[in-house]
């Protein structure tokens, strides 16, 4: 295994197609660089030095196994980073989430990962199947990682998704609740320089990665849609190519420059948070609606039995909308239109 990744750096095909020789280990670089090998699809490399303001960045994607575009985007880097192309400034993990369900190419086997974190995993009935067992290992290995920050460093983690859906606003980025904490002016710039323009404030606790990352580690963290969801080899990179760009440049550079005109940014708040509860929940609108798709008040948006809901003001929009999802799990998230001024920033 050694020998195959410094020649080539294909660690994520090991994970996936080899994951039993994927053993835990650390390996030195010609370069200085050290590599933590910690699991299939859960890699960290470390820079020759580490400075006091060292950053701490979590790169993860494939949470959900059809999401290829991020998977591509991080195998790309970890190969080149292994290879000696890329040379990392900061600490960095590439946690690849959901093997089994790439494997397959769908979003889950038994159970949506993305609503696992903050612990959901271990709730109600326990580590019952591979997702809850892997989210659990994502979030144990973010924490060992986490806690060889110093004190003054920045911990970042980039939670890295496409949507299942078309998207009035391809690229758009969701932004954990932070329970009174300030927004931050430079990860919106550093969302620009990704071409994410568009921001979905969430305004209240969810089970979701980048929410844990934010709430349990202090982690600045967002959950990052860069486009539609396609199968691995068809995606187009080159409309990729900001977020890659930018995600080099923060893990190679000491400090990257950032614009901080955010006058082009749109902002969302999330207005309402609306749950499946039986199993005749029912959209109004066409399937290929696609995301930020905007409503008149009154305009109904679901129904099953014993209630219906309805748009509450005018302009108000809808994202990830999706019927299929289990009892109990967010149907759809309407939205409505903020500021910067909103958010102080």
């Amino acid at each position: 295994m050694r020998t195959r990744l410094l020649a080539h750096g294909d660690f994520l095909n090991l994970s996936r197609f080899s994951s039993d020789i994927v053993e835990p280990q650390t390996l030195q670089l010609e370069n200085g660089v050290r590599v933590h090998i910690i699991a299939p699809g859960i890699v960290a490399f470390y820079p020759q030095t580490l400075h006091a303001d060292s950053k701490y960045i979590v790169l993860s994607s494939g949470v959900h196994g059809n999401e290829t575009a991020p998977v591509e985007i991080c195998d790309d880097m970890v190969k080149r980073l292994f290879t000696g192309s890329l040379v990392p400034a900061h600490a960095v993990l590439f946690q690849f989430g959901n093997l089994d369900a790439m494997a397959i190419a769908k979003r889950f086997t038994v159970e949506n990962m993305n609503r696992l974190f903050c612990g959901a995993h271990s709730a109600g009935e326990g580590l019952v199947n591979d997702e809850r067992i892997r989210a659990k290992q994502l979030e144990d290995t973010m924490a060992a990682f986490f806690a060889d920050a110093g004190d003054n460093a920045e911990k970042l983690h980039y939670d890295l998704h496409t949507a299942i859906r078309e998207s009035k606003n391809e690229k758009f980025a969701v932004y954990p609740f932070l329970h009174g904490k300030p927004y931050s002016r430079e990860q919106l710039s550093f969302m620009k320089a990704c071409g994410v323009k568009t921001i979905l404030l969430s305004e209240s606790p969810t089970t979701t990665y980048s929410y844990h990352s934010s709430l349990n580690h202090g982690a600045h963290s967002f959950t990052v849609e860069l486009g539609k969801v396609q199968p691995f080899g068809q995606n187009d990179m080159a409309r990729f190519e900001d977020a890659r760009d930018a995600l080099i440049s923060l893990v190679c550079e000491q400090q990257i420059t950032l614009n901080d005109d955010l006058s082009d940014m749109v902002i969302y708040r999330v207005n309402q948070v609306i749950n499946k509860q039986a199993d005749d929940f029912v959209l109004h609108f066409a399937d290929d609606t696609p995301n930020f798709m905007d409503f008149a008040k009154g305009d109904k948006l679901a129904s099953e039995t014993g209630a219906e809901y309805f748009a509450e003001q005018d302009g108000e929009a809808v994202v990830f909308p999706n019927a299929n999802v289990a009892i109990g799990q967010r149907a759809i998230l309407t939205v409505v239109p903020a500021s910067l001024e909103y958010i102080n920033v």
